[in-house]
C-alpha cells in the first residue's frame, strides 16, 4: 500500500504541522506500532468491513422468502427494513464508552463476534421474535464496529488515514455489493432454503473474529505499542473533558452523515422497483441495483486518499451530490431510457460514506476525540435516515406515481451540499468544544 506523504494533521491543517501531538491532548501520539500488529489490524479491518452489511443485504435479498417461512405480516416486514439504522443510532452511541473501558481492538472483536452469533442463530428462529432478536445482536455488533472503524485507523495509522479508511471503505462496499448479488444464487445452489442462504454469511463474520484475538490486551487510545498503552488520564490529567455536542462541525458532520445515510438507503429500497414501474425488466433492475452498489467499490478507495490531499473537503461533497441530483433529475425525466446512466451517477453520489467517515477522522487532533466524534455522527446520522426510506413509500402510495418521491429526494441533496461544505472546512471539534 501506498503511504500517504502526509501525516493526518498535515493534511487537515497545514498550520498546525509544527504542534506536536502531545500539545494538543493526544498523549501518546509519539508511539510507532510494531509491524506485526500492523498487519493483523490491517487484515482486521478488511475483515470487520466486509462484515458490516451483509447481515442487512442478504436479507433483502431473501425477504420475501423469510416473510412467507416465519408468516411475517407486511408492518412488520415494515418494520424490519427500519431496525438496522436504529440499531446503528442506539448501539453506536455505546461505543465510546466501551472502548474507554476495554480498547477499541477489544469492542471491534466483541462485534465481530455478536455478527457471528446473531448470523448463525437467526436462521434456526421459529419465530418473528426470535428473528428479531437474533438481527439486533448482529446489528449491535455492527453498529459498534462501525462507530470504532475510524478510531482504529486514526490509532494504528495516523499518517495513512486516506489509505486505509479507503481500503476498508472498499471492503465495505464489497461486501454490500457480494451479499445483495450472491445470496440468492448461493441459497438455489446449497438447497433452495432461506435458512441455510442466511446462515452461511456467519462463516465469514467469524473469521473476522481471529485478528482481533491478538489485540485484545490493548486497551490504549494512543497509537499502538505492541502492549497495553498507559491510560491517557495518567498522561494528560490537564485535558479537558470534550463537550461535543457545542461543536457546528460535529453537528455538520452529523447531519451529513444523516443526510447520505438516507440517500443510500432510499437507493437500496427503492431505485429497483422505481425502474421496474418505467418498464425495466425485473432482472435488470436488479442489475441496476448492483451497477449502483459495486460503484462504491473503486471510488471508495480514491476518494478517502483524495480528500486527505486537501484542506477543504467540502468541493467533493459538492460534487457528489451534484452527481446525486443529476441521478435524481433523470429517474425524474426518462427513468427508462437512461437507466445505466443514472444508476452510474447515483452509485457515484453514495460515496459521499467513505467522505463522511475520513472528515470524521480528520476533524479531531486525538484518538479519543475520534472516538466521541465518530460515535456522535453515526447516532445522528442514523437517527436523520430512519424516516427517509418510510416517507418514500408514503409519497409513493399516496401519489400514485414516483415523480413526487423523486422530487424529494433530489431535494435532499440541496442541504447535503450545505453541510458537506461545513463538515469539510479545515478545522476540529476541540477548536470549537
Amino acid at each position: 500500500m501506498h503511504d500517504e506523504p502526509q501525516t493526518l494533521e498535515t493534511a487537515a491543517s497545514p498550520a498546525r504541522t509544527a504542534q506536536p501531538a502531545a500539545a494538543v491532548g493526544d498523549s501518546s501520539a509519539p508511539a510507532r506500532s510494531a509491524p506485526w500488529i500492523i498487519r493483523i489490524v490491517l487484515v482486521g479491518l478488511v475483515l470487520a468491513a466486509l462484515n458490516l452489511r451483509p447481515a442487512i443485504t442478504s436479507l433483502g435479498a431473501l425477504l420475501e422468502e423469510v416473510r412467507d417461512g416465519l408468516h411475517m405480516s407486511g408492518s412488520v416486514a415494515g418494520v424490519l427494513t427500519s431496525v438496522p439504522p436504529l440499531c446503528f443510532a442506539v448501539f453506536g452511541i455505546t461505543a465510546p464508552r466501551l472502548a474507554r473501558r476495554f480498547g477499541p481492538a477489544a469492542v471491534v472483536c466483541a462485534g465481530m463476534a455478536a455478527i457471528f452469533a446473531g448470523l448463525a442463530v437467526r436462521p434456526f428462529a421459529s419465530g418473528t421474535a426470535g428473528f428479531l432478536a437474533a438481527s439486533a445482536l448482529a446489528l449491535m455488533g455492527i453498529a459498534v464496529s462501525n462507530v470504532l472503524m475510524p478510531v482504529i485507523v486514526k490509532r494504528y495509522f495516523p499518517d495513512r488515514v486516506g489509505s486505509v479508511t479507503g481500503l476498508y471503505s472498499m471492503a465495505l462496499a464489497l461486501g454490500t455489493s457480494l451479499a445483495a448479488a450472491a445470496t440468492v444464487p448461493m441459497t438455489d445452489a446449497l438447497g433452495g432454503s432461506w435458512r441455510t442462504g442466511l446462515g452461511v454469511w456467519a462463516i465469514l463474520a467469524a473469521l473476522a473474529v481471529l485478528p482481533w484475538i491478538p489485540l485484545l490486551r490493548d486497551r490504549g487510545t494512543g497509537p499502538a505499542t505492541g502492549t497495553a498503552d498507559v491510560p491517557a488520564q495518567a498522561t494528560a490529567p490537564s485535558a479537558a473533558p470534550l463537550r461535543i455536542t457545542r461543536s457546528r462541525t460535529a453537528w455538520a458532520l452529523g447531519v451529513f452523515f444523516g443526510l447520505q445515510a438516507t440517500g443510500a438507503y432510499i437507493t437500496m429500497g427503492w431505485m429497483p422497483q422505481i425502474f421496474r414501474d418505467a418498464g425495466v425488466p425485473a432482472g435488470t433492475a436488479g442489475v441496476l441495483l448492483a451497477v449502483t452498489m459495486v460503484m462504491g467499490v473503486p471510488l471508495a478507495f480514491v476518494i478517502p486518499r483524495l480528500a486527505t490531499r486537501l484542506t477543504n473537503q467540502g468541493p467533493i461533497a459538492v460534487a457528489l451530490a451534484l452527481c446525486g441530483l443529476a441521478g435524481y433529475t433523470g429517474l425524474y425525466l426518462a427513468p427508462a431510457s437512461g437507466a445505466w446512466a443514472w444508476a452510474l451517477l447515483l452509485g457515484v453520489s453514495n460515496c459521499s460514506f467513505p467522505l463522511a467517515l475520513t472528515m470524521i477522522g480528520m476533524r479531531s487532533r486525538s484518538s479519543a476525540g475520534v472516538v466521541r466524534l465518530s460515535a456522535f455522527a453515526q447516532s445522528v446520522g442514523y437517527l436523520i435516515s430512519i424516516p427517509g426510506p418510510l416517507l418514500v413509500g408514503v409519497l409513493y402510495q399516496h401519489s400514485g406515481g414516483w415523480g413526487l418521491p423523486i422530487a424529494l429526494m433530489a431535494g435532499l441533496m440541496v442541504p447535503q451540499m450545505i453541510v458537506g461544505t461545513l463538515a469539510g472546512r479545515d478545522r476540529t471539534v476541540e477548536d470549537e468544544c
